[in-house]
């Protein structure tokens, strides 16, 4: 299907911009892939282009007509502060340089949507003048994206309010896309919206995660255990070698995989103890292919990131979630919800402990647990195919105004 032209020149082919702030993680990065990947293949004349601050962004491989520009990086200390990552610039420079590039590259793509992952206002208001300038062109569609759940109610209010984060999104954004289902929770609660910012507000499902090209899995069967990018992933790691090394008749074998910020004496310490498991536990720092280890897996130990979510989901595996509860409560909320629902067992510190034995039971259940598919809801992973059609019809409504 075509999915529209810009009014000037009927015979360009769509562009889509997706920002994506990145400043730790995979997540923001992972899900606007999906995304630009989905809508490129939707209209094969369309092309992508994905603003990210990942400093592993060179280590994905992306579609034919996606492609990505990597702003200049940015860490978190441990006092809450940010810094520049590499170069030697003050936060406020370093804001003001990601903040022009993406004015520039928006000017020069020229694009027909810009889609905006979680951050209306963008890492520290970095992407205001950029709203502002679109504000005037009155021609690319803006899209605010969020994930299912953001954070507790009260806590992402206070957080929305300090960033004037209601204002932007009441005065910037055409749509406004939750990539999850109203039923299973709202992320938006708490948050004074007007009632015209609600009636822009697409529920969409979640977003399938589909295997593409894959490679041969390794040798089965095994569990994955992944802690998606790794940087928050350093106690579930070690609770499952710990697993391992309690319990020598733990079966069958775990595949685990780093995560690209898992890194330093940390990773040396585990790469130690895999090794003295003799093959029983394997282990890889960073796989851009994770999709050939889900499909392989006969289960999976994970935490409860929203891309990792949607690939246990996706990839229908039997699966145990360990969330993180700080700095946000975003994955305990998930894998609640999606442990009454019957999708998911999660291991909760408060209720089961976070225990050597408390692992070794939750592997050793695996097998026994029912498939994600059992308990799935209609509509639950359509979220690639509804917002590939509002992506047609935003731009056909732009289409039909201007030849109207």
């Amino acid at each position: 299907m075509s999915l529209g032209k810009k009014q000037d020149n009927p015979d360009r082919a769509p562009r889509l911009l997706f920002y994506s702030h990145d400043t730790f993680g995979l997540g923001h990065l992972r899900r606007s892939r999906a995304l630009a990947a989905a809508m490129t293949e939707a209209d094969p004349s369309a092309s992508a282009l994905i603003l990210t601050g990942s400093p592993v962004a060179g280590r994905f491989t992306f579609p034919r007509r996606v492609d990505h520009v990597r702003l200049p990086g940015v860490t978190k200390r441990s006092d809450g502060s940010y810094a520049a990552r590499t170069i030697g610039m003050g936060i406020d420079e370093v804001t003001e340089l990601r903040s022009s590039l993406i004015k520039t590259a928006v000017q020069q793509f020229d694009p027909d949507v810009l889609i905006v992952d979680k951050e209306p206002t963008g890492f520290r208001g970095e992407l205001l003048p950029t709203l502002e300038f679109l504000e005037q062109s009155c021609d690319t569609k803006l899209v605010l994206g969020l994930r299912d759940v953001l954070d507790e109610p009260e806590v992402l209010a206070a957080e929305w309010d300090r960033k004037d984060a209601i204002a932007a999104t009441e005065r910037f954004y055409h749509e406004i896309w939750v990539y999850g289902l109203h039923s299973i929770y709202d992320p938006t609660e708490g948050l004074p919206l007007s009632a015209s910012a609600r009636s822009r507000l697409h529920w969409t499902g979640y977003l399938r995660r589909d295997l593409g090209p894959v490679g041969e899995p390794p040798e089965q069967p095994y569990i994955l255990i992944t802690p998606g990018g790794g940087g928050d992933g350093k106690a579930m790691v070690n609770l499952v070698l710990s697993a391992y090394e309690q319990d020598p008749t733990l079966s069958p074998r775990a595949v685990l995989v780093y995560g690209p910020f898992l890194s330093g004496e940390s990773r040396d310490e585990f790469e130690t103890r895999v090794a003295a498991l003799n093959g029983r536990v394997t282990a890889v720092g960073f796989e851009s292919q994770i999709e050939t280890l889900f499909a392989g897996a006969a289960g999976v130990v994970c935490m409860g990131g929203y891309n990792t979510f949607c690939e246990v989901l996706s990839f229908d595996k039997r699966a145990v979630i360990v969330p993180r509860t700080t700095p946000r409560l975003e994955q305990w909320i998930r894998a609640s919800r999606a442990e009454n629902l019957g999708l998911v067992r999660m291991l909760d510190e408060q209720r089961d402990g976070l225990t050597t034995d408390a692992m070794i039971r939750a592997i050793r259940e695996l097998p026994r647990q029912p498939l994600p598919s059992e308990a799935i809801s209609d509509g639950l992973l359509d979220g690639l195919d509804y917002v590939t059609g509002r992506v047609d019809a935003l731009l056909h409504r732009e289409q039909e105004r201007a030849t109207g």
